[in-house]
């Protein structure tokens, strides 16, 4: 019996140590990627950062997870193909090339019309990894089609995936009771937005979808009818689900308005009336399932309740909650900074 602790503690520590190593490589392949001086270094970073992840979504060791890797291995391996392929069309001054690239970053972004594998692999995934391909994932390919936006013809086509993934991913995510391909789905709505305004509400996304996908890890959901079953009683733990999921469907004034609030001004200002119109109208139908989450949560007492999920919430209460609400209502003292400056 000693041995056998002795030998599961090394192994954990091994693990751990792995992850460590794979954690460095992940985030040295995204530094590659959004400073590489040439298309091939920026091949380079991306591959990278595949082989880092594979790894860390394998670290689960089970069926779930090996299927999602082998499945994000073929999408990427893909994509990477595309930009390997536009290479050579570069070469020959083909303007296909930027689309190909283009296409290619859609992809590994899973944002629409190439959203099709992202809920799969979601629905696979642990909820710390969950949060890894929600957020730092995307930060290469965001970074990279920033660098093709300044060429209008592809400019025209990254409006056109903003539109379809608000609209695809509103509409999806409507019927869905898995909490996980809830939060797939709208990532790919809220790419829409990260589309026309990169980085700042890119921001803004990680630390909301972030502090949302922890509190169900804490509570150890992944459907809805799991958070009715293991319903919390502490109005600190309810308060904290209730914004951080309204702040995520960019309610006002909850920080998640922010960002959008400021794509909205700029829309308004370049005359963008349609995809103005389409961004708020499907803003509104990502509410709804959001509503759909947090309203039976507050609302249902379940008999089911366990004193061990007590425990567990209690240490939420007092570490991560604080940090989560304060992230989620930041938006309320956005106004008194502004009267301020």
């Amino acid at each position: 019996m000693y041995f056998y602790n002795s030998l599961m503690t090394s192994f954990n520590i091994f693990l751990s140590l792995s992850n460590m190593m794979f954690m460095s490589t992940l985030s040295l392949g995204v530094v590659m990627a959004i400073s590489a001086p040439s298309w091939f270094m920026a091949w380079v970073g991306l591959e990278l950062n595949l082989m880092s992840f594979i790894p860390i979504i394998l670290t689960m060791n089970n069926r779930y997870s090996s299927e999602a890797a082998l499945k994000y291995f073929l999408i990427q391996a893909l994509g990477s193909s595309f930009i390997i392929f536009s290479g050579s069309l570069m070469l020959m001054s083909s303007n296909m090339s930027f689309f190909m690239i283009l296409s290619a970053l859609l992809l590994k972004l899973g944002a629409a019309p190439f959203h099709f594998w992202f809920p799969q692999i979601m629905e696979g995934l642990t909820w710390p990894r969950l949060i890894m391909l929600m957020t730092i994932q995307k930060i290469a390919p965001l970074s990279l089609i920033l660098l093709l936006m300044t060429f209008q013809q592809t400019y025209t086509m990254v409006v056109g995936s903003a539109i379809l993934s608000a609209i695809i991913g509103s509409i999806m995510g409507i019927n869905q009771t898995s909490l996980r391909k809830i939060m797939a789905f709208s990532s790919i709505n809220h790419m829409a937005w990260m589309l026309n305004m990169m980085f700042m509400y890119f921001l803004f996304y990680c630390c909301i979808s972030s502090s949302v996908a922890l509190i169900f890890h804490n509570h150890q959901a992944f459907y809805i009818s799991n958070l009715i079953d293991k319903k919390d009683p502490s109005s600190v733990s309810n308060f904290t689900m209730f914004a951080a999921l309204f702040s995520l469907g960019g309610l006002p004034p909850f920080t998640g308005f922010i960002p959008k609030w400021f794509i909205i001004q700029e829309l308004n200002n370049f005359n963008m009336f349609i995809l103005f119109t389409v961004l708020l109208s499907c803003a509104l139908i990502t509410l709804y399932f959001y509503l759909r989450i947090a309203i039976p949560f507050l609302t249902f007492s379940s008999p089911k309740f366990k004193s061990s999920l007590s425990i567990y919430s209690s240490k939420m209460n007092y570490t991560s909650s604080p940090l989560i609400i304060f992230m989620n209502m930041f938006g309320l003292m956005i106004p008194s900074l502004f009267m301020i400056i």
